[in-house]
Formats: structure tokens, sequence, C-alpha cells
């Protein structure tokens, strides 16, 4: 063990061999050598010191991106810095040349609606379950019809609620099935996500037509929450079950909105000008009208509907999803 003499010379020569760091700091070694105890200032303080007077260039570059938004007050002008490397591709522009400025949806992610679709097209109900499953779905209608009466915009706000549920409950379970099994999907993980993110874009359109209240927003959060659980367990115990009950609510989807369609050509719900998010979003011309909306709406619908029947079929012949390839892109 070594003596207290010895350590002591060693912490001299230490001192005296680092004492042109001591000098750059503006503190002289016999105050950095103190013990805090002693009441002096102590090497840890020293470092922290020298430590908050350096600046390392990312330091220096959040200092910079910082600066415009306490200067300015223009949160626009801030440039987020990625310590990973993930590149902030803020300069995407359109066709036109024009800046693209949603963050919710890319330009490669938007389409021109297939409006040609057979909107006629049903399922009978034929076996017990197709036939309960086409009854819930008309039981749920009767006090939707009671509470909205003609007010689409508010109905439509809510239906996308619910409708935007089962392709991400059933993209969810499927992912969690292809985990534990070691299996894919076949592509019905990706579809039925991508359903429930089109869905989700119809809401948000229709967010910006209809503005809802407070009552409303809290029946959102009571029948999200209902619908969610049931759908979950539903999809559990019977896939095939699952995706009739979602074939009918498109179907019935597809009326709801064709009633829109008709008050709005009757002139008793005004024909307001598409919102942007809409315009970009399905490619519709600078001047599109709600009325251009609601159509390629009930066009997505439509298709939602014809892959949910799919789907049903799938598994009412005894296979599995995963044996045939998903309608990917098919909205």
């Amino acid at each position: 063990m070594m003596s207290s003499r010895m350590v002591g010379s060693v912490l001299r020569r230490h001192a005296a061999g680092s004492s042109h760091l001591f000098a750059a700091s503006g503190v002289s070694p016999a105050a950095a050598a103190r013990p805090l105890l002693a009441g002096g200032d102590g090497v840890l303080p020293v470092m922290a010191r020298m430590m908050s007077t350096s600046s390392s260039p990312s330091s220096a570059k959040e200092e910079a991106t910082k600066a415009p938004a306490k200067e300015g007050g223009d949160k626009k002008a801030v440039v987020i810095n990625s310590y990973w490397g993930i590149e902030q591709s803020n300069k995407l522009v359109r066709e036109d040349g024009t800046e693209w400025k949603w963050t919710c949806f890319r330009p490669w992610e938007t389409y021109t609606a297939d409006t040609s679709i057979d909107l006629t097209r049903h399922h009978e109900p034929k076996t017990l379950g197709d036939k309960i499953a086409y009854w819930i779905v008309k039981s749920l209608r009767f006090p939707t019809d009671v509470f909205f009466q003609r007010r689409y915009g508010c109905r439509a706000m809510m239906l996308e609620t619910v409708a935007a549920v089962p392709g991400m409950v059933g993209g969810m379970l499927l992912h969690l099935r292809s985990l534990r099994r070691f299996e894919q999907s076949g592509g019905w993980i990706r579809a039925l996500l991508e359903e429930a993110e089109n869905e989700r874009m119809h809401l948000m359109t229709f967010m910006e037509v209809a503005k809802p209240r407070w009552y409303e927003r809290a029946l959102v959060i009571a029948v999200q929450g209902a619908f969610f659980n049931a759908y979950f367990l539903g999809y559990m115990l019977s896939p095939k079950f699952a995706h009739r009950v979602v074939g009918y609510l498109e179907e019935e989807a597809i009326h709801s909105y064709t009633e829109y369609l008709k008050d709005i050509e009757a002139g008793k719900i005004d024909n307001v000008p598409a919102p942007a998010i809409a315009i970009d979003y399905w490619r519709l011309p600078a001047n599109a009208t709600l009325k251009d909306v609601v159509t390629v709406v009930r066009a997505d619908e439509a298709h939602h509907r014809d892959v949910n029947h799919f789907a049903s079929d799938i598994h009412r012949q005894g296979m599995q999803l995963k044996e045939s390839p998903a309608p990917i892109g098919y909205h």
C-alpha cells in the first residue's frame, strides 16, 4: 500500500504537468487542488467549468437552430438537427413544382380513385354467420339514423372513426400470428393496414368539412372503445365472421354516402370547395368540390367492401388468407 507521502508526491507532479489546463480556464492550480470540504473550488467544479466553456459541433448546431425561433418567433424557420443521421426532407414538390406542405402523407402515396366500381354489388347472406353479421350491422344503423338524422358531415366523421378500426385490428393480429408461426402473410398485413390508413384519411378530410361538437367527440371515444374491443374479440374467434361484418359495414357506408350526394345535388347541403388535403390525396382538380370528395370516398368504401367480403370467402372455403395473394393497393 502506498504511503500518504508517496500519494502527495504523485498528485503534485500531476498538478504541475497539467497546470496549463487550469491556466486556460482562469483557475490557479492551488485553488483547484484545494479540497471541497476545505472551502476550495475543487477539481470537479473546475472541470465542469471547462466543459461548459467548450462547445461541441453538435451543440453549436443546436444553438444555431434554436436562434431563429427565439429571435423571430417563426417556428417554420427551425430545422430539426438529427444526431441519428435522419434527414428532414422539407423540399418535396408537386408535379407543377409547388411546395408539398403535408407531412402526414407523401406525393407518392396519393392516387386517383376508381369511381367506375360497381356500387350496387351486395353479398346475399346465406349461412347463419352471414345472417348474424348482416343483422348486427343493420341494427347499428338505427341509432345512427336517430342521432345524426341527415347531418351527413358529422355522420361521415363518426363512420370513419369506426371504419378505420377493423383494418388496424386485423393487420395487427395477422402480424402477431406471422411472428408466432414464422410464416408469411400473403401481403394481407399490408393490405389491411393500408385500408386502415385510407379510412383514417377519410376522417382527416371530413374533419375539415364538419366541425364536431364536444358531445360528438365524446360519442366517438365511447363508440371506438366499445367497437375496438368487440371487433378484436370477434376477429380472434372467427376472422371469417369479422371480415363479413366489415363487408356489410362498407355496404352501409356506400348507402350513406349516396344519400349524402343526393342532398348535395338537391341543394340541401352546400357544395363547398373541397378541402386542400382531399385535393392532394386523391389528385383532384384545383376547383374540386365537396361532391367530388364524397364521390371518391364512396368509391374507396366500395373497394373495401369487396376486399373484406373476399377475405371472408377465403376463410369460408377452409383456407387461410396467406394462401391467396392480398389485393394490395386495391383502393
